[in-house]
């Protein structure tokens, strides 16, 4: 029995998967087995796939498109591994990802379910840090501040114990962005985290990706919103509204936007950003924008020594 099942979910990337691969295979660590699950592609995915000769590779294929949920959880049935792991087609893994992974496992205590890390975002062939959120073993169960905490983390830079997915459940398959931001913050209600500052995976912005679509970005916020709220502290509550209503005032989704912002000033009305954001957005969206250009005063940083407006690249990786 391999160590680790290693889910690639694909779709309509074979100029790509190649590549993917590869940096699976070129792993320092080299017990596990590797599953691709190709979600309906019409492309030649499925000849590139079985050009490598490896049999720790198993091919999957859905014959209709079910999205990078659903692909993913198709990958976790067919897992025999005792840690799975995730990658993106389009993404590469750094040579000693599991390596390091599995070391830190070996010391870390029992409560631990998942290690994740830090990553190097590739966009137009510039390649900028990014950091994710810090979550430490002994910070414990985070789920009070879950919403604020897990949001970040990429689920291409985690190894994650499988005995915790029968406890937890695996990807809500409604969802077609922000899948990963869900599951861990779902995570966060059993298990302890442990973070690793060293980027060991390149995820490269990829034209034509999920990220892309606002309507499945606005529906993601607002099924996550609904199904946590309610068990989540104020400050952390209040930030999530705050994150919601500022993409949907970008996006000129005002009479929306506006509901969050106010809410999250209601929540937690100490917080000058909140306020800020809130107030801009009752004089449309110009102005809005405006108030969005002096991003140092109150938009959420990335902490990669620049700003992202959405603070949520990391949440669009799944499903690309």
């Amino acid at each position: 029995m391999p160590i680790v099942s290693v889910i690639i979910p694909t779709y309509n990337r074979a100029h790509l998967v190649g590549r993917a691969i590869r940096s699976v295979l070129d792993q320092t660590y080299q017990d596990f087995e590797l599953i691709v699950v190709d979600d309906g592609s019409r492309d030649n995915t499925e000849e590139i796939v079985k050009g490598f000769k490896d049999p720790r590779i198993l091919y999957i294929r859905h014959e209709q498109n079910k999205g990078g949920a659903a692909a993913r959880n198709t990958g976790i049935k067919a897992a025999q591994g005792g840690y799975i792991a995730f990658q993106d087609s389009d993404d590469e893994w750094l040579p000693r990802k599991l390596e390091i992974q599995m070391r830190v496992f070996s010391d870390a205590p029992n409560e631990v379910g998942v290690v994740y890390s830090d990553m190097w975002r590739i966009l137009e062939g510039r390649k900028r840090y990014w950091h994710s959120p810090p979550i430490l073993p002994e910070d414990g169960i985070v789920y009070k501040n879950a919403l604020d905490r897990v949001f970040g983390i990429g689920v291409g830079t985690a190894l994650i114990k499988s005995k915790c997915l029968n406890n937890i459940g695996v990807f809500d398959e409604s969802l077609f962005r922000f899948i990963d931001f869900e599951f861990f913050v779902r995570f966060s209600k059993n298990y302890h985290f442990s973070y690793i500052n060293l980027p060991l995976v390149n995820y490269h912005d990829t034209e034509n990706s999920i990220s892309t679509n606002d309507e499945a970005l606005i529906q993601a916020f607002e099924v996550i919103f609904e199904k946590y709220h309610r068990d989540m502290d104020k400050k952390s509550l209040a930030n999530f509204q705050f994150r919601i209503g500022n993409i949907l005032c970008q996006k000129g989704k005002l009479n929306k936007g506006k509901y969050y912002l106010f809410s999250a000033l209601k929540s937690y009305p100490s917080d000058i950003k909140y306020l800020v954001a809130a107030f801009s957005s009752l004089f449309g969206k110009g102005a809005y924008a405006g108030v969005v250009g002096l991003k140092h005063i109150f938009l959420p940083e990335n902490k990669s020594g620049g700003y992202d407006p959405e603070n949520a690249f990391c949440g669009c990786s799944n499903g690309k």
